[in-house]
């Protein structure tokens, strides 16, 4: 029997989820907000009005390894599953193997596979999942990346005593930009829509 791409895999997870989770509708954000929009996913979590415990935590971690597990075997895919609790949330990471196609480009694939894992533990626990999946260290590498870019985009800002707008970054990249930034003791804002929203860095 052949073996199915991951890209197959991926798409009757989708269909599978979505049939088991009923969509809610949301409304779209306003052109310009305060940092909060991105802060730990502020605007989506305001429904969260306490925090999860530690067990509960683990096991989020242990349903979303099992659903991981099952989309590698589908795919024939060798890989190892890390679980942790970080910041108040489930914590996963997939490392070892070829899995760079998992991730795509700027963690577009990642992406989806995150929001598909979310909603396997959702429909299993009935409640929604904050966990955060990482696959080849890519969320690790890019949050090097962005803040050291932050630093560098921070001390621009104070020598010429402008504003630095940056280029459109999803959520996840805005919040580094954003909690770097305010440990550096300057502002910063998200402006504009989904995809193209973008961080404000101002001098002060």
């Amino acid at each position: 029997m052949p073996k199915k791409k991951t890209e197959d895999v991926i798409e009757e997870s989708s269909i599978k989820e979505g049939e088991a989770t009923t969509a809610k509708a949301s409304k779209k954000a306003t052109s310009k907000t305060s940092k909060k929009d991105d802060s730990s996913e502020a605007a989506k979590d305001s429904d969260l009005k306490t925090p999860k415990t530690a067990a509960k935590l683990e096991e989020e971690g242990d349903i979303a390894a099992d659903y991981l597990e099952a989309l590698l075997d589908i795919a024939d895919l060798d890989g190892d599953i890390d679980i942790d609790v970080e910041n108040g949330r489930a914590a996963l990471a997939i490392v070892g193997g070829k899995l760079s196609h998992l991730v795509g480009r700027d963690g577009e694939v990642l992406d989806s596979i995150q929001e598909l894992t979310r909603l396997a533990v959702q429909t299993s626990t009935g409640d929604r999942s904050r966990l955060m999946l990482d696959i080849d260290n890519f969320r690790a590498n890019r949050r090097t990346e962005l803040t050291a870019l932050a630093k560098e985009m921070a001390e621009e800002a104070k020598t010429t005593g402008g504003s630095i707008k940056l280029k459109p970054m999803n959520a996840f990249e805005r919040k580094i930009i954003h909690d770097t930034i305010q440990d550096l003791g300057l502002t910063s804002e998200s402006d504009g829509e989904d995809p193209n929203r973008f961080v404000v860095i101002y001098p002060a």
